[in-house]
Order: C-alpha cells, then sequence, then structure tokens
C-alpha cells in the first residue's frame, strides 16, 4: 500500500466523500414520497456506508481514526439545495458527485501499491460506476412506464445507429481520409513538377497504398482491442458476482426498478436472472459498465471496410493522370476530386442526421483549402529540387 501522504490524503477524502453521499441519500429517501426511489435511495446509502466503512478500516492500519462524520457549512448548503430541487434536479447533482468519486479513485488505483488494495479500489469504482448510472436514469424525465419503453431500455435503443456507427461509419471515414490524403499529395506534386504526370501517379498510387494498409490494420487493432477490454472487464464482474453474489443482484434489482419495474417485479426478474450466470453476467456488464458484446464491431470486417473505403478514396485524384497528362489531367482531377469531397460530406447525413447540403458544402471547401496550400507549398520548394 502506498504509504505517502498525498495517497492518505485521498483516503480520507474517499471517506469524506462516501459519508456525505450516504448522508445525501438518506435526506432524499426521509422526503421522498415514491416508495420505489425512497427504497433505492436507502440502499444506495447503505452502499455508500460501506464504501466508508473499507476506508475507515484502511485508515486505521495507518494509525488514523476518523471519528464522527460532520458536514461542513457549505456542505450543509447544498444539501437543503438538493432537497429543494427535483427529484430529476437532484439526481443530476449527486451523478456529478459520483463522477468526481470515480476520478479520485481513478487517480488512488494508479496510486496503489499492492494487487489487493488496487482490486478493492476497482471494485468500489465498479460501484460508483453502477450509482453513476441509476441516478442518469432517475434525471432522465422520457423513461416512461410503458411496458415498450421499458423494453427499448433494456435491449438498446435503435439499434440501427451502432451499425451505423460501426462499418458504415468507418467506410465513410475511410474515404474521407484516403481521398484527402491523395488530393493533398497530388497537388502538392503538381506544384512541385509543374504537373509531371510520372512523379504525380507514382506517389498518388504510393499514397493509396500505404493509406489503404495503415487504415485498415488501425481498424483491425482498435476493434480488436475494444474486445479485449470487453472480455477483461467481463472477468472482473465474474469475479465480483462469485465473491459478491448478493450485492451484484441487488444492483441488478435496481437497475430494473429505475425502468420502471415494481420492486417485487425487479426483484423476481434479478433472481431468475441469477439462475442464468452466463446471462446474469452479460446483463449486468451491459446494465452497468454499459457493455454489450453485439454492439462491438468484427475486426476483420472492420479492418476490409477501411481499406478498401480508403483505396476507393485515394484512387479518385490519381485516376486521370492514368488517361491524361500534364494540366489537363490536374484540371480534370481537380473537378472529381471536388465532387467527391461535396459526395462524401454529404453521405455523412447517413451516421450524423445533419443537413447533407451543409455537411457536403463543409467538405468541399476544407478539400479545397488543403489543395491549394499544398499546390502552394510544392510551388515554394519547386525550385529546390530543379
Amino acid at each position: 500500500m502506498n504509504k505517502n501522504k498525498e495517497y492518505i490524503g485521498n483516503l480520507k477524502k474517499a471517506w469524506r466523500d462516501e459519508m456525505l453521499s450516504a448522508t445525501n441519500y438518506r435526506a432524499l429517501a426521509e422526503q421522498e414520497k415514491n416508495p420505489e426511489r425512497k427504497s433505492i435511495f436507502i440502499r444506495m446509502a447503505e452502499a455508500e456506508d460501506r464504501h466508508a466503512e473499507r476506508w475507515a478500516t484502511r485508515l486505521k492500519e495507518f494509525g488514523i481514526e476518523m471519528g464522527s462524520f460532520r458536514e461542513n457549512p457549505i456542505e450543509l448548503l447544498r444539501r437543503r439545495m438538493l432537497l429543494k430541487s427535483s427529484p430529476e434536479a437532484a439526481a443530476q447533482m449527486l451523478e456529478v458527485g459520483e463522477s468526481d468519486a470515480d476520478k479520485l479513485y481513478e487517480v488512488m488505483i494508479d496510486a496503489a501499491e499492492s494487487d489487493a488494495e488496487r482490486e478493492l479500489l476497482l471494485d468500489v469504482q465498479r460501484e460508483e460506476n453502477a450509482h453513476s448510472l441509476m441516478l442518469q436514469e432517475m434525471s432522465n424525465p422520457r423513461v416512461t412506464r410503458h411496458p415498450q419503453s421499458r423494453l427499448d431500455r433494456i435491449l438498446g435503443k435503435e439499434k440501427w445507429h451502432a451499425t451505423a456507427g460501426g462499418w458504415i461509419g468507418q467506410a465513410i471515414y475511410g474515404v474521407n481520409d484516403g481521398l484527402g490524403a491523395a488530393f493533398g499529395v497530388v497537388s502538392g506534386v503538381a506544384g512541385a513538377t509543374a504537373a509531371n504526370s510520372e512523379f504525380i501517379l507514382l506517389s498518388g498510387l504510393a499514397v493509396a497504398v500505404a493509406s489503404a494498409l495503415s487504415m485498415g490494420s488501425g481498424a483491425y487493432l482498435a476493434a480488436k482491442s475494444e474486445r479485449e477490454v470487453y472480455e477483461a472487464e467481463i472477468e472482473k464482474e465474474k469475479r465480483e458476482i462469485e465473491e459478491h453474489p448478493e450485492e451484484e443482484q441487488e444492483e441488478m434489482d435496481l437497475f430494473y426498478q429505475l425502468k420502471g419495474f415494481s420492486p417485487e417485479e425487479a426483484k423476481k426478474m434479478a433472481a431468475k436472472l441469477a439462475e442464468q450466470p452466463e446471462q446474469f453476467l452479460k446483463t449486468l456488464a451491459h446494465e452497468e459498465l454499459g457493455l454489450s458484446e453485439k454492439s462491438f464491431p468484427n475486426q476483420w470486417k472492420s479492418a476490409f471496410s477501411a481499406m478498401i473505403s480508403t483505396a476507393l478514396g485515394a484512387i479518385i485524384p490519381v485516376l486521370p493522370f492514368v488517361f491524361w497528362s500534364g494540366m489537363e489531367a490536374l484540371i480534370i482531377s481537380f473537378i472529381i476530386s471536388t465532387a467527391a469531397h461535396f459526395a462524401v460530406g454529404a453521405s455523412k447525413v447517413l451516421v450524423t442526421g445533419r443537413s447533407w447540403l451543409k455537411s457536403g458544402t463543409e467538405m468541399t471547401l476544407v478539400g479545397l483549402g488543403e489543395a491549394i496550400t499544398t499546390y502552394l507549398i510544392g510551388m515554394l520548394i519547386a525550385p529546390m529540387i530543379r
């Protein structure tokens, strides 16, 4: 365990933050009229008590007694504001506190010297993340009690967005990257060599191949890393279920209550789900950590999509130099590359939902600016290479 003053100071802060959170949750529970929310606040307060007790025990090992908890004037004022706020606003204020706690635990995890201490901090951090998600659900007034709304929340609403943000988005980005890189190289080499077709063709093809391979390998490694992170988090969550099954089932119970189910329904659903360990693990990981195996792209599909789309984008500015030469080829390349920039920009509407005209015009201006800049740079260095 790290025994420096900074670490001990962070332990004290963590203890105080947990005690303050528990006090706030109990205060909200006392005035809460909705029995479901009241029960949730009480159970979250109990969880914060457990966290505070863990840090008090750790501090005792350093010979430090924390004594009783007392709110300072600022904390008292904040609690009064909290109690006067709407349930949604109060949840938002508390969620900020949970986010701050998450940042503090990140610092403490990095400073921990033993694996046991690090695992303890990770366990508490995961519970804090779960509380943060619960508060986000509470602060969202769009959550209704309609069964379809609850089902959409559980299964992951509008799966099309995951697809659009996956290989389609990757393909659009690939075309854009290849087109921009090749257009810049063609313009720059044209400015430096007085539109020498052989030099432009050679450099253009080289950048097309290099860009395609770079984008493909990058997409593969990114998708593979994402899945590896998922598997590592699933393994941690699995250990959590094995070591603290009651607490994990209680978390699942709370998540279902926040989705609109009654405490009785939520408890039965969580208990039923706990009878299927593999499904319980996946569902808890999705609810608590926002992880879902189905949302991860296939690394080979991502790599192929990125590589082919980048190559297609990069070949556009180069293609005219296969059939024409000199300034004629450069003018044709400029025209079709500008049109391609507009088309790529407009196609982003598939992912972003923005105006296709605005997006296309924006991309066109960026492409033109890049081409003019590289052409002028090429002209400046031309005397050095002749």
